[in-house]
């Protein structure tokens, strides 16, 4: 009852072999690390551009709010 053994593993992956190939599971690996490049790099620069973002949010606009009262019948 408790999870997948590593032979249970084995079996998966050598079934996963079988049905796409070598090839084709190499082409989705490098691809999907390409990906990820992609994504941390989309992630690092975005943390780059926002302390830019925080210089321009520091200034305060100064205002009235004026809240809407129900008559209470």
């Amino acid at each position: 009852m408790g999870g997948i053994s590593i032979w249970q593993l084995l079996i998966i992956l050598v079934i996963v072999l079988l049905l796409f190939g070598a090839k084709r599971l190499r082409n989705v690996g490098s691809d999907l690390g390409a990906a990820v490049k992609g994504f941390k790099k989309a992630v690092k620069e975005e943390e780059e551009a926002e302390p830019e973002k925080l210089e321009t949010a520091d200034k305060v606009i100064e205002g009235e709010a004026r809240v809407k009262q129900e008559d209470k019948s």
